[in-house]
């Protein structure tokens, strides 16, 4: 890897099916036992709640939205490759073998995995606000926390008659 770049950028890692979760945290335990907390910032399992019925009741359950893979944000050398690459459960970077190939800030930016922050909320707990975008969109409910670390706003949405909890981005919210 001759033209290597200190610039940490977002990398996408094929994982055995079923696996994403385990991955991730077993790679978070490699990169705080090895210190490499500055090369390899992020990793995630860009995940989304969708409504499920099952035995005629509705519920919200976190679905993986790429299955099969995990985003890691690392500046790419030898030593990460090799530590994410030999992760049990990794088979590999998307790319060329050789090679591995980030995402564009584009691709980054229409996957949400970075969340920007919203120059101000214009909502607390309590008040009314609208979905404007993701599977819940158009739906109203009612704020019942703000995470600001997160970027994540907790709702009670009224869905089919009955108030249903569910968790999206703050920057899918509006207020009414």
């Amino acid at each position: 890897m001759e033209d290597q770049s200190n610039e940490a950028l977002w990398y996408v890692v094929h994982t055995y099916s079923g696996y994403e979760n385990k991955v991730a945290t077993d790679l978070a335990k490699m990169v705080e036992n090895r210190r490499l907390q500055d090369l390899i910032c992020e990793i995630k399992v860009p995940t989304e709640m969708v409504p499920e019925i099952k035995d005629g009741k509705e519920r919200m359950v976190e679905r993986k939205l790429f299955p099969g893979y995990v985003l890691v944000k690392m500046v790419m050398n030898d030593d990460t490759w090799y530590v994410v690459r030999n992760t049990r459960g990794c088979t590999g970077f998307v790319g060329p073998a050789s090679k591995p190939v980030p995402l564009t800030a584009e691709e980054v930016e229409k996957m949400g995995v970075e969340a920007k922050a919203p120059l101000t909320v214009d909502f607390a707990v309590g008040d009314s606000v609208q979905i404007t975008s993701g599977p819940l969109e158009g739906f109203m409910g009612v704020v019942e926390e703000i995470n600001t670390e997160t970027f994540k706003v907790k709702l009670k949405v009224n869905m089919f008659g009955r108030e249903t909890p569910a968790e999206v981005d703050i920057a899918q919210v509006e207020q009414l």
